[in-house]
């Protein structure tokens, strides 16, 4: 009896057993195979997230050795709105799954990446996160690669390792700076390395193709010491605070660049190269050598007759002069009518007299004034001319200023071109004595025109807050360039615009109305008293601007190197250099002498 209830109990305790793991069995067999395809294609969905977020979210920031002493900019803090407009194209689904990357994409925007690029990033993002429309298993990665439009895209990037190379080293930096003072871990020994390789292989190159071979293993070796490195620092807000710290202190940093550049570019521009100082020298050494008879001129007949053409240059250079007379005869159908007419301050009255006794003008008559023999100068407008208060003196220079008192030096005269001492004259200029003034005093080419180097406004220039000037002046009056100017000086004259220039200057002592310079003053002098020339007239820019195309120089009558890098100096512009080295006699004894070449 009892091996039979022993029996009907092993029976029943199989058939609920069967009953129970059965069901077990098949179920998790299905959840095996669902688990699989899912993992697959969330694993699938990782790998395109990590993907872009290795080669898309970049960090175009400067570099930087240390990260000691850096400040931290006030954090701003975004709505989830702001965010979330960066891209309002994408769909809700795909705001879900990117947030992270859109917010990125906003933030690499604020800290200057470049916009064109951007746009070509969101375009890949668009391409990566878009679910797979092909067969069952069809990885986002593998469309991504045969979609032409994404492939051009990433084409496009000729410096695409240099860049990632770049912000790897500006990573490594920043982990390096979670480091304790002086440690000296395996981790920071081979962070450091890293970057001495990866800085190395970078170099100068600029773009893909200058890499070396070694270059993308440098690349791959970073990469997983960065990998490693992450591993250990883990805080992402302690990662941003530092990158957003060491952004702030780049920014900085070339902010103080620039202006030092700035500033020796501007001191650069008011010195005299070691070569014209000694060309100078020499000059006037053998210019008091001379009997006073051999210092003279010839032709002094035709410096006052008011049918000839007149152009007066005011400078204190006498290369830059030597240039502007050359360039002006051989580009002159009758040479024989030209009179120049140069003024200059005490100092370097003897070397530019000699330079020209030694070379004469050919057919044309030339004369240099001393400006400190304008007695009229000395006791009416010198006091006034003190009072100009720059840091730079070639704007407090009286010579700058002379050119308020053309019909005072030349009283003879009834008309006179006035030319700065750094343009170089391409054609005759014979046609500006037939121009029309319209009744006014001054020609110029206008410099109004929005979207041009030499773009300049009214309210660039000129103080309008103050109602005095607002009530005189137009601030969206047109401006023009002083350079190359026509003057007719029987009207300027009978308008005494002297006394204008005069009230000006007086009227500045009590309140800065303009910057410093001469342009300032002669726009409120000459101000509805200018007939614009045309455009090809004057051409501007040669000194600041190296995008003047070859066509427009070649097309002007007179180019212009107004700014700080004029061409007799090292910073000037080098292939403007050619128009006016092609008037210079570089193979002159003195200035062989000099080192002048």
């Amino acid at each position: 009896m009892k091996q039979a209830l022993r029996s009907q109990r092993i029976i029943i305790l199989s058939f609920l057993s069967i009953s129970v793991l059965v069901p077990i069995v098949i179920v998790s067999n299905r959840l095996k195979n669902f688990t699989a395809s899912s993992a697959h294609r969330e694993f699938v969905g990782d790998l395109s997230t990590i993907k872009y977020r290795s080669d898309v979210v970049r960090l175009h920031a400067v570099q930087q050795e240390t990260g000691e002493g850096l400040k931290e900019p006030t954090l701003v803090v975004y709505k989830d709105g702001d965010f979330n407009s960066v891209d309002r194209r994408n769909s809700s689904d795909e705001s879900k799954n990117s947030g992270h990357t859109r917010s990125s994409d906003f933030l690499l925007e604020r800290n200057g990446t470049n916009i064109g690029h951007r746009e070509e990033i969101l375009e890949i993002k668009r391409q990566i996160v878009a679910p797979p429309t092909g067969r069952k298993g069809q990885s986002t990665q593998a469309s991504v690669g045969r979609n032409p439009n994404v492939q051009s895209n990433i084409r496009r990037l000729p410096d695409e390792k240099i860049r990632e190379m770049k912000n790897q080293v500006i990573r490594a930096k920043a982990f390096l700076n979670f480091a304790p003072p002086n440690s000296n871990t395996n981790l920071v020994k081979e962070l450091k390395l890293r970057i001495k390789e990866v800085e190395r292989a970078v170099g100068e190159a600029t773009k893909d193709s200058d890499l070396s071979r070694s270059a993308v293993q440098r690349m791959r070796a970073m990469e997983n010491s960065l990998l490693k490195a992450s591993r250990i620092y883990t805080d992402c807000s302690a990662m941003a605070t530092k990158l957003r710290a060491m952004t702030y202190n780049s920014d900085e940093q070339l902010r103080a660049h620039q202006n030092q550049a700035t500033y020796l570019f501007q001191l650069a521009a008011r010195t005299t190269p070691k070569g014209l100082h000694c060309l100078s020298m020499r000059l006037t050494a053998d210019y008091f050598a001379l009997q006073p008879a051999e210092q003279e001129f010839p032709n002094k007949q035709k410096l006052h007759d008011r049918d000839l053409y007149h152009y007066a240059v005011f400078s204190d250079n006498v290369l830059a002069c030597s240039v502007v007379v050359n360039s002006i005869i051989s580009a002159a159908v009758e040479p024989e009518k030209i009179v120049f007419h140069i003024v200059t301050d005490a100092l370097n009255l003897p070397s530019i007299t000699m330079w020209f006794l030694l070379n004469p003008p050919g057919k044309a008559t030339i004369e240099v004034k001393n400006m400190d023999d304008f007695g009229w100068l000395s006791s009416t407008y010198g006091t006034v001319l003190k009072k100009q208060d720059s840091r730079d003196p070639r704007y407090t220079s009286a010579l700058n200023h002379l050119r308020f008192y053309l019909p005072d030096v030349f009283p003879e005269l009834n008309k006179i071109v006035l030319l700065d001492h750094d343009v170089v004259v391409h054609r005759d200029l014979s046609g500006l004595w037939s121009f029309d003034m319209k009744g006014k005093v001054n020609g110029a080419v206008e410099t109004c025109r929005e979207g041009e180097p030499s773009f300049r406004r009214m309210d660039m220039l000129i103080d309008f807050s103050d109602p005095i000037i607002a009530e005189r002046f137009d601030s969206a009056a047109c401006t023009w360039a002083f350079g190359m100017n026509v003057f007719d000086l029987l009207e300027w004259r009978r308008q005494n615009l002297t006394a204008v220039y005069h009230k000006y200057i007086q009227l500045g002592e009590m309140k800065q109305f303009w910057r410093a310079g001469s342009l300032p003053l002669g726009l409120v002098t000459f101000y509805n008293q200018t007939v614009a020339l045309d455009q090809r007239w004057h051409l501007l820019g040669l000194g600041y601007d190296s995008g003047v195309g070859r066509s427009e120089i070649e097309r002007a009558a007179v180019i212009h190197y107004d700014g700080n890098m004029k061409p007799w100096l090292e910073t000037g512009i080098a292939k403007y250099k050619s128009y006016w080295n092609k008037h210079v006699k570089y193979k002159h004894p003195y200035l062989q002498l000099c080192n002048i070449h």
